[in-house]
């Protein structure tokens, strides 16, 4: 397996898979940490292969793993995760634009231009960001009822600013004075 981060399309073979092999340490973990605002990132991994698809399209398949610790949105207090998740990439010559008029957006988000480099290394960043838990909860922590108003006054509460709230009780009056 290879630990290169970019392969020339013109050079990977048509008739054989190339084996890749991510494990970044030292300061590419930490630069990749920084880039995602991650307050810690460990065991990152992303292993898998290039292979052909039809005459001029490549297909990427490979598995992502990871640990990252975030900020609990509640108490800010760090979150780890595990993150194991497949990645699958196609590339393809003939690409659409997408931001093309007329333009229909396909079922998967997969697919992407093929240009003259696949870079796994990059692919592993995308797909590490869009696997990353988006609000990252202590077990736990909730959120605490706050109120605040003038000095004297009632302070509203959760309940009172429900849309649909009063409707029940102007139902019930208008049924009253029927």
């Amino acid at each position: 397996m290879s630990n290169q981060t970019s392969f020339h399309v013109a050079d990977l073979p048509q008739n054989a898979p190339t084996p890749f092999e991510l494990r970044p340490t030292g300061e590419a973990l930490e630069a990749i940490k920084h880039e995602l605002g991650l307050l810690g990132l460990r065991k990152l991994s992303f292993v898998g292969e290039l292979r052909a698809k039809g005459k001029r399209d490549w297909t990427l398949t490979g598995k992502l793993g990871a640990t990252v610790i975030q900020p609990c949105v509640v108490t800010l207090e760090p979150v780890t995760t595990r993150i194991d998740t497949p990645v699958t990439r196609v590339f393809l010559a003939d690409w659409n634009d997408p931001d093309e008029p007329e333009f229909e957006i396909p079922e998967d988000d997969e697919t992407e231009p093929l240009g003259t480099d696949i870079d796994p290394a990059l692919i592993m960043i995308e797909a590490l960001s869009l696997a990353l838990p988006q609000y990252p909860r202590k077990d736990g922590a909730e959120l605490e009822q706050a109120g605040f108003t003038e000095a004297g006054k009632q302070a509203m509460t959760d309940e009172d600013v429900k849309p649909f709230a009063g409707l029940a009780g102007l139902r019930d009056a208008l049924k009253k004075g029927e």
